[in-house]
C-alpha cells in the first residue's frame, strides 16, 4: 500500500493509546531501622517527595489503612507531598501512616460527616446553578452557586448551608452560569453542533474508539470530523444526565487509527501513557478546539453540579477555564496521564471560572473501554510514516477519521483540515491544532442547539 508523509506539525488533536507505562507500585513501608538496631522513627515519618500521580496511589492506599480516620488528602504541589487529613485517629495507626510517606494533619469532620452534609444538600438544595464537593483542603464542603442562584433559591441554599453547622461548609458566588461546554480536543461535529474528541480507546470488543462528554450526543448519533462532512463515528453508548458526563463513540471504520498524543498547538504534542485518578492539588491541563490548551488545579473529587438539563454526579472540579465548543475535550498532565473529559462550568478564559471534568477512569469502567488504538493498522505503518494518521492507515484519503486523509478529518496543512470545515475557516488554524483562529473560526457560529449555552451551533 502507499503511504503519505505528512509532517508531525499536521497531527491532529486527538488523545489515548496506552504506551503501557507500568507506573510502580507505591507500597507503605515498614519502619526504618538505624544501624544500631533502633528504630529510627524520625527518618521514617519524613515526608515523601513524590509525583501528583504517585501521590494519588499512595492516598488510596494510606485511606484503606486509616479507615474511618481518613478524611481525605490532598497534594502539595509546592512541596511535592501529599497531605492526608486524620480525625479521631489512633496514634498507632497515624504513626504508620507517617511511615507511609505522607504529612498527616488533624481535623474536625469527618468524611462521613461531610458525606452526610454533602447529602442533605442533595435532598434540600437541588437547585439549578448550583455545586458542592469536599475541599480536604478546607475540610470544608465547597458550595458554588452561579449568577442565576438569586431571590429564594439563594435563600434556600443559604439556609441549607447554615443548617448544616458551623465549620461544615463554605459557600462563594460565581459570575457566570453553569453550563456544559459542547466543543473540545479534536473538534467534532453533529446535528449543527461542535463538541471535542477527549481520548481516543479501544472498544470492549476491540474496535477504534473515542471518549467524549455525553451530552455531546444530544446533539445526534453521528459524528464527523469536518463540519457537514460525511460521519465517521457513531454512538454506542452515553450517560448525560446522572451518574456522569461520558459517551462511546466507535469509529465506523475498524481501520482507524487512534493517535495516542494530545496536539497542544505549535507542532507540539503530550504522549498519553494511561488512565489515572485526579489529586486535589494536581496541576493538569485541558485542550479544546475553542480555546486550546489552558492550565489550572485540581480543586475538588466527587462534585455534584446542578445543570439546566439536570444533576451529574462524580465530577472533578477545578479552576481551569473552558468555554463554548470545549465540550468532551481532554483533560491530563504534563507527564502523560489521561484524567478527565470537559463537561462543563462557568465563567470563560477571559475572567476565569470553574471547570467540571468527567474521570477519565469512571468512564473507561463504565463503557468497558481501554485507552489506546483499536483496530487493524492500515498499510505498514500503524499511524502513518510521519505523523499518526497516514493516507492508508486511520482514515484513508477520502474517508476522514480524527486525523484521516487529504478530504477528510486532516488536511495538507491544517491540524484538522483545510478542506472540511475546521480549518482556517472554523476554529482550528492552519499550523496546528489551535493554530492561527484559535477557538471559534469566521464561519463557525455560536448559536444554542440545547439550552446549554455551550453547544457550537453552525
Amino acid at each position: 500500500m502507499s503511504h503519505k508523509r505528512i509532517p508531525k506539525r499536521k497531527a491532529a488533536i486527538a488523545a489515548g493509546s496506552v504506551v503501557a507505562l507500568g507506573a510502580a507500585a507505591i507500597l507503605l513501608p515498614n519502619a526504618n531501622a538505624s544501624q544500631d538496631g533502633a528504630s529510627d522513627d524520625t527518618a521514617a515519618a519524613t515526608p515523601k517527595t513524590l509525583k501528583a500521580a504517585d501521590a494519588s496511589d499512595l492516598a488510596s492506599q494510606v485511606a484503606g489503612l486509616l479507615g474511618e480516620a481518613f478524611a481525605g488528602s490532598y497534594y502539595d504541589s509546592d512541596s511535592q507531598q501529599l497531605v492526608v487529613n486524620v480525625v479521631n485517629g489512633d496514634n498507632n495507626v497515624i504513626v504508620q501512616a507517617k511511615q507511609a510517606g505522607v504529612k498527616v494533619r488533624e481535623v474536625d469532620n469527618s468524611m462521613a460527616e461531610l458525606e452526610a452534609g454533602a447529602q442533605i444538600l442533595k435532598s434540600e438544595a437541588t437547585i439549578a446553578g448550583t455545586s458542592w464537593a469536599v475541599d480536604p483542603r478546607t475540610n470544608k464542603i465547597r458550595v458554588t452557586a452561579d449568577s442565576t442562584v438569586t431571590g429564594t433559591k439563594w435563600d434556600r441554599l443559604e439556609s441549607t448551608v447554615q443548617s448544616l453547622g458551623s465549620g461544615m461548609a463554605t459557600i462563594t458566588k460565581s459570575a457566570g452560569t453553569f453550563k456544559t461546554f459542547a466543543s473540545g480536543g479534536d473538534a467534532i461535529f453533529a446535528g449543527g453542533s461542535r463538541c471535542s474528541l477527549g481520548f481516543n480507546v479501544t472498544a470492549g470488543d476491540g474496535s477504534p474508539a473515542f471518549l467524549t462528554a455525553g451530552h455531546c450526543t444530544l446533539a445526534g448519533d453521528q459524528w464527523s470530523d469536518a463540519e457537514g462532512g460525511q460521519p465517521i463515528a457513531t454512538v454506542d453508548q452515553s450517560t448525560f444526565p446522572g451518574d456522569g458526563d461520558f459517551a462511546l463513540v466507535k469509529y465506523d471504520d475498524p481501520a482507524t487509527e487512534a493517535p495516542s498524543d494530545v496536539n497542544v498547538g505549535g507542532g507540539q504534542t503530550v504522549q498519553i501513557s494511561q488512565a489515572a485518578e485526579a489529586e486535589v492539588g494536581q496541576q493538569v491541563a485541558r485542550m479544546g478546539s475553542t480555546t486550546g490548551l489552558n492550565e489550572g488545579q485540581v480543586l475538588g473529587l466527587d462534585a455534584t453540579v446542578n445543570y439546566p438539563e439536570g444533576t451529574v454526579t462524580g465530577l472533578i472540579q477545578t479552576d481551569v477555564c473552558a468555554e463554548p465548543g470545549d465540550s468532551g475535550g481532554s483533560l491530563f498532565t504534563q507527564d502523560g496521564l489521561a484524567i478527565g473529559l470537559t463537561s462543563g462550568g462557568s465563567g470563560d478564559c477571559t475572567v476565569g471560572g470553574e471547570t467540571f471534568f468527567q474521570p477519565v477512569t469512571t468512564a473507561l469502567e463504565a463503557v468497558g473501554a481501554t485507552l489506546g488504538a483499536g483496530g487493524a493498522a492500515g498499510g505498514d505503518a500503524g499511524a502513518g510514516e510521519e505523523a499518526g494518521a497516514g493516507e492508508e492507515a486511520g482514515a484513508g484519503e477520502e474517508a476522514g477519521a480524527g486525523a484521516g486523509g487529504e478530504e477528510a478529518g486532516a488536511g495538507e496543512e491544517a491540524g484538522v483540515g483545510e478542506e472540511v470545515g475546521v480549518g482556517e475557516e472554523a476554529g482550528v488554524g492552519e499550523e496546528a491544532g489551535v493554530g492561527e483562529e484559535t477557538g471559534t473560526g469566521e464561519e463557525t457560529g455560536t448559536g444554542v442547539e440545547d439550552g446549554s449555552g455551550l453547544t457550537q451551533t453552525n
